[in-house]
């Protein structure tokens, strides 16, 4: 048996990666049944001030197709306890990168007083959509 029931993670899954696949899987470790939020294009570009290479609907489809997703929904915006409510997970997934935040440190706040576990997974560490971007543009314009 896992140690939770229903587990929430967001993120914008754009050029989809190893590091967005360990998230998946170690929350899927944790938990029975596993919501991702993807962030809608919209949100993106608020921001990240960055329009995604991959639209919502296919980044929607790539992650739905992941064995370790139950269930996609969109990300409209950064309220991660409006999320709480709505999806009434009991614990939350987010990267270490994070930690110490104001904004993480605020949500531990609220979700302890509603017994919802806060997980902080490592960084994948030197992969990022960031650099993939990077890389291929440095590809095109050297050619």
């Amino acid at each position: 048996m896992k140690k939770f029931s229903v587990g929430y993670a967001t993120g914008v899954f754009d050029l989809f990666h190893v590091g967005h696949l360990n998230l998946l899987r170690r929350a899927k470790d944790q938990c029975e049944y596993l919501i991702i939020g993807v962030t809608t294009d919209e949100l993106v570009e608020i921001r990240k001030n960055k329009t995604p290479v991959i639209p919502y609907n296919e980044r929607v489809e790539i992650v739905s197709s992941i064995k370790y997703v139950d269930k996609v929904v969109p990300q409209e915006n950064m309220d991660k306890f409006g999320a709480w409510e709505n999806l009434k997970f009991d614990v939350v997934f987010v990267g270490d990168d994070w930690k110490g935040s104001p904004s993480w440190i605020k949500y531990e706040e609220e979700f302890n007083s509603v017994g919802v576990s806060v997980i902080y997974f490592p960084y994948t560490a030197g992969t990022s959509s960031t650099i993939l971007t990077e890389t291929i543009k440095k590809i095109y314009v050297s050619s």
